[in-house]
């Protein structure tokens, strides 16, 4: 009881998505490591399609109250229903770059808005 009067909103939030998450049976994003098959699960922070010459991308962040694991569609300017806000589970294999998690075209499935 004390613990959810002290604690601020973003620590209550982080809590939560980490319950749902390990609820699910799902791993959390700040167990994984390089070269793992995960699904994890969470909650989308940003969404940003970043154009390149050759090979557009779309890149979301997913956190799931532990640690952020960015999704990278490639070739991809635009995901239906991939948008802030929006719970998701991705199943994919963790790759790292610039010192971030990252799983390219993953597969993924949406949860019903609430």
């Amino acid at each position: 009881m004390l613990r959810r009067i002290t604690a601020s909103e973003e620590e209550l939030d982080a809590e939560e998505l980490q319950r749902g998450s390990s609820a699910s049976g799902c791993t959390l994003a700040g167990e994984v490591h390089r070269g793992e098959l995960v699904t994890i699960s969470g909650r989308l922070r940003t969404v940003v399609y970043t154009p390149r010459t050759n090979l557009p991308t779309l890149e979301a962040d997913l956190y799931d109250g532990s640690d952020v694991v960015t999704l990278v569609w490639l070739g991809r300017r635009h995901i239906a229903g991939i948008e802030p806000g929006r719970q998701l589970t991705a199943t994919g294999r963790v790759a790292v770059r610039d010192d971030r998690k990252v799983i390219y075209n993953p597969h993924y499935e949406l949860e019903a808005p609430k």
